[in-house]
């Protein structure tokens, strides 16, 4: 499934557009289909109530669907109030020609009014609002509307009424005062139950923006709505491409695995995992074993000779060679049959003090198959850089880049890791958004996509909202948000069993590219639904084989 920006999606517009639909009969469709899915999702309403209807029309495209949306309803016998917020702003004519329609079906639509609309909504707990102000594309600051206070669930408990399922707030495409690019909060925003996204979901369906606190709860459940447009965005849509990696896209990428599937251990590949010295050795082994679970035919843990019996203690399946330093670690590499190298779980980050990790890094990259070589060159070796292998570059990001770029790599850092390697991405994630002047989005995608072309390999920002992007600017969104939220992965190892979920299939694949790895994150956040609360990281690779079957027999 396609993300789309602001800008993709009125290019998706004019194409449907130039197919001979008019901008006003798109409008329409939204509107239609936006009150469909409403009744549909509170089929009570469906026999007209005497408590209010209210919908909130901006001076927009998006008010436009709100007056459509307004007008239809009153067709049903409902008496739907429009209050129209920025009434002094021009109107585009498509919405411009939505609000005549309304007027001439004898439609009420009144200025905005905090006061009013606040005592309406407070009088009633089974009021409908429609929220058709502001929509996608907005980069200013939201003035603070008192009225929007009166949808927050706890106005409601306040008042004696907290129960969900009498409260029937919907937002049109994307809930005002939320960016659409990014998630972020632009001051305030409306609390909806219902997020009916137009045509395509945007990234901000998806992503989680820190610097609001997260905004699970003001968007609800969110539905796309088909109105007929192109199914895929134009050639020369502006923008690079962004992608949710969902259930069908899933079922796709285990369907390209099955073939993969034959021959001998080696034919699967082999996946190297250095290891740290004694008692350092549980990431490397977590790593190790979902690499084995995930498809690899064969997995070593190669910690220094003194952790040799530690490891040899724990583990059956997956073998173990010492390696005491990078001399040795490279003629280990000279075996072409080694796939991958995942790297940097338990290490140590200490330069001074752990100097191997840093050599056995340099040593893996320098081993690594360039990003673009050929199938016909031989099988591809790729390198999974995560913990360690990240953080020992702290004060260097650009030695540890000089290594990458170019090679078939993907570094896997949490936030805290990548503010250490991009300092100034960082920052920018987690600036404010300016309170006196439009804003250029800057969001977990875009910190994504700069990192990835400055390390010029594939990168992933691990979170909720895992992002991944190449260094070509594709980048691909795995939402572990709302119904698919899993919050039991927050314990320790969680990402040393990811990293090896990402070795596991690029020994099978070869280079590990960004929709590779959103595979990866979907089966991580899978396994951990499948097991549920009191998960510990031991538990996940043991959920994936289960998973994959599931995903085999739904591809079959």
């Amino acid at each position: 499934m396609e993300l789309v920006s602001a800008a993709q999606m009125r290019a998706l517009e004019a194409a449907g557009m130039a197919s001979g639909v008019s901008g006003v009969e798109l409008m329409e469709r939204a509107g239609a289909a936006a009150l469909k899915a409403i009744l549909d999702w509170r089929p009570d309403l469906r026999v007209p109530r005497h408590a209010p209807a209210l919908v909130l029309c901006g001076p927009g495209n998006n008010g436009g669907d709100g007056y459509v949306i307004a007008r239809l309803m009153r067709g049903m016998g409902f008496r739907p109030t429009v209050y129209r917020y920025a009434p002094d702003k021009p109107q585009p004519e498509e919405a411009a020609e939505a609000a005549r329609r309304w007027a001439a079906a004898g439609g009420e639509t009144r200025p905005w009014d905090d006061d009013e609309i606040e005592e309406r909504i407070g009088s009633f707990d089974d009021a409908l609002v429609v929220d058709a102000l502001l929509g996608m594309g907005t980069t200013r600051r939201m003035p603070s509307l008192r009225a929007f206070d009166s949808f927050e669930p706890s106005v409601w408990s306040a008042l004696g009424s907290d129960d969900p399922s009498r409260r029937r707030h919907v937002a049109i495409d994307v809930p005002s005062g939320l960016c659409s690019e990014t998630g972020a909060s632009l001051g305030c925003a409306f609390s909806a139950q219902l997020t009916l996204a137009i045509q395509a979901l945007k990234p901000g369906h998806v992503l989680i923006d820190r610097r609001a606190g997260g905004h699970g709860g003001a968007l609800g459940e969110v539905q796309v709505l088909d109105i007929g447009l192109p199914a895929r965005l134009p050639d020369d849509a502006p923008g690079p491409r962004s992608f949710l990696l969902d259930a069908p896209e899933a079922r796709a990428q285990m369907r390209a695995l099955r073939p993969l599937w034959q021959g001998h251990k080696f034919a699967h590949g082999h996946v190297l995992v250095p290891a740290g010295g004694v008692g350092k050795g549980g990431a490397a082994r977590l790593a190790a074993r979902a690499a084995l679970r995930t498809g690899a035919g064969l997995v070593t843990v190669c910690p220094p000779p003194s952790a040799l019996i530690e490891n040899a203690a724990r583990l059956d399946a997956v073998m173990l060679r010492a390696v005491a330093d990078a001399d040795a670690f490279a003629a280990m590499l000279e075996d072409r049959r080694i796939r991958c190298v995942a790297l940097g779980m338990g290490l140590g980050a200490d330069e001074r003090r752990s100097p191997r990790t840093r050599a056995l890094v340099e040593a893996a990259l320098a081993a690594a198959s360039p990003a673009d070589a050929p199938s016909s060159a031989g099988p591809v070796r790729s390198a999974v850089l995560d913990a360690d292998a990240l953080t020992v570059f702290a004060q260097d990001p650009e030695a540890l880049f000089a290594l990458t770029r170019g090679r078939a790599a993907i570094l896997t850092p949490h936030a805290g890791e990548f503010a250490r390697l991009f300092p100034d991405l960082a920052a920018r994630l987690s600036s404010p958004v300016p309170s006196d002047d439009r804003w250029t989005p800057f969001g977990r995608l875009e910190a994504a996509r700069e990192a990835a072309a400055r390390a010029g390999c594939t990168v992933l920002l691990k979170g909720p909202d895992t992002v991944i992007a190449d260094p070509d600017g594709e980048a691909w969104v795995h939402a572990a948000v709302r119904e698919r939220a899993s919050p039991w992965l927050a314990t320790a190892g969680a990402g040393d069993v990811l990293a090896g979920i990402i070795a596991g299939l690029a020994s099978q694949r070869g280079a590990p590219r960004a929709r590779l790895a959103a595979f990866a994150a979907w089966l991580h956040v899978e396994a951990a639904r499948a097991f549920g609360p009191g998960l510990i990281a031991e538990d996940l690779p043991d959920q994936l084989p289960g998973v994959m079957r599931g995903l085999l027999a739904a591809s079959s």
